[in-house]
């Protein structure tokens, strides 16, 4: 079966009123490679079913459950079926939505955190692995030109030897309980039988150190947390701050909060360097500051000639006319796109940039740490084996 053609994708998630469902569909779109042509929407068959209408699906490729969409589809003709299939479920559903459509032959584009837990992360990896399929995980920021040319500055030397990450996730949209008032996107997150055992970290603070990862490609050693839940009743953090120590000798400071009062989405990242530091910020996503030893900073802006040809490559538009987040998503798929379409030809597949199960287990793991010590009075803790 030849994928030159548009690669189809079914959902699972993302009905009526979901947020990052509709981000998905809209990167998806965005390059005209990938076709949404089925869909089990949510665990309401009604919402479903309207969703489906909504996106002028099949009706009869609208499913009431992921389980029924994994069957029906495995049994269609190969030039039918959908290729693929994202997931932009609650965080418990991930690993067994995943694991279903990887053993009915489907590859997977999953949201993040992975899992619900380290131990489910291993087992999700090692069903990738028996399975051959690609999998990609969203960590969406790692998709923006500028954060791509961070990490080619620093692969090329210009920060000498990495001796301090600091990255920030601050938002404020939780100060307040609206959980309580059954507000969707809050409810589940603060929820840990759905959400996992962290609220602010798992849903943001991952997407902090999976960027500082990204960049620098230092992992982390060991790390010393401190939780805190500011608003009374939740069962769940909404504040975390943390202390890292890398392997090789560099430190780190990660702070993410969901109850920072008028802060909107402001993960940002500074890394300091023996020859040179650089700093980005998602808000403002088309420039890079970096700054050479002994040197004015310097302003480097998406789309411009003087940027690595990997910022290039995922560049759409020239400089001046902005560039940000649905670009980024649609970055992310781009990638897993092209790893999906060598699988389909029988062809090797190359190292394509987006973030795999491995990030995935890899962010499992710095949950679980975080959780063991902040419950340990903030010890410092060893990174958990993966």
């Amino acid at each position: 079966m030849s994928a030159k053609r548009k690669l189809r994708y079914g959902m699972v998630g993302g009905g009526q009123n979901a947020f990052i469902g509709a981000v998905h569909r809209m990167a998806a779109n965005l390059d005209g490679q990938i076709e949404l042509v089925a869909g089990a929407f949510s665990s309401d068959a009604k919402n479903s079913q309207t969703t489906g209408e909504q996106l002028f699906l099949n009706p009869n490729r609208v499913y009431a459950s992921y389980a029924e969409m994994a069957e029906r589809e495995a049994a269609l003709p190969a030039d039918e079926r959908i290729d693929f299939v994202s997931i932009v479920t609650p965080n418990f559903l991930h690993a067994p939505v995943a694991t279903t459509f990887l053993k009915a032959g489907f590859h997977v584009v999953c949201d993040k955190p992975m899992t619900l837990n380290l131990k489910e992360a291993k087992a999700l990896r090692e069903t990738v692995r028996k399975t051959g399929k690609v999998f990609a995980l969203t960590h969406n920021y790692t998709g923006y030109p500028m954060v791509k040319e961070a990490r080619e500055l620093v692969r090329s030397g210009k920060l000498g030897k990495i001796l301090k990450i600091v990255a920030e996730y601050p938002q404020g949209w939780l100060l307040d309980k609206i959980e309580a008032d059954g507000q969707k996107q809050a409810a589940w997150r603060a929820d840990p039988k759905k959400a996992g055992a962290s609220c602010c970290l798992g849903d943001i603070g991952t997407h902090a150190e999976n960027l500082g990862r990204y960049i620098t490609g230092l992992e982390i050693d060991s790390l010393c947390a401190e939780f805190t839940t500011f608003i009374p009743g939740r069962k769940l953090e909404d504040d975390a701050n943390l202390l890292l120590r890398y392997k090789g000798g560099a430190k780190g400071v990660l702070h993410c909060s969901q109850i920072s009062c008028g802060e909107e989405n402001n993960l940002n990242i500074r890394i300091y360097g023996t020859l040179g530091s650089l700093a980005w910020q998602q808000e403002h996503p088309n420039e890079l500051k970096f700054i050479p030893k002994g040197e004015p900073a310097k302003i480097l802006r998406r789309g411009n000639n003087y940027v690595s040809d990997v910022a290039k490559k995922f560049t759409r538009l020239p400089f001046g006319h902005p560039e940000a987040f649905i670009e980024a998503f649609a970055n992310i798929y781009l990638e897993a796109v092209a790893a999906i379409r060598a699988s389909i030809d029988g062809k090797r597949i190359d190292k394509n940039d987006f973030p795999t199960v491995n990030d995935g287990v890899i962010g499992m793991a710095f949950l679980e740490t975080a959780v063991k010590s902040a419950k340990s009075n903030a010890k410092w803790t060893r990174f958990a084996k993966i």
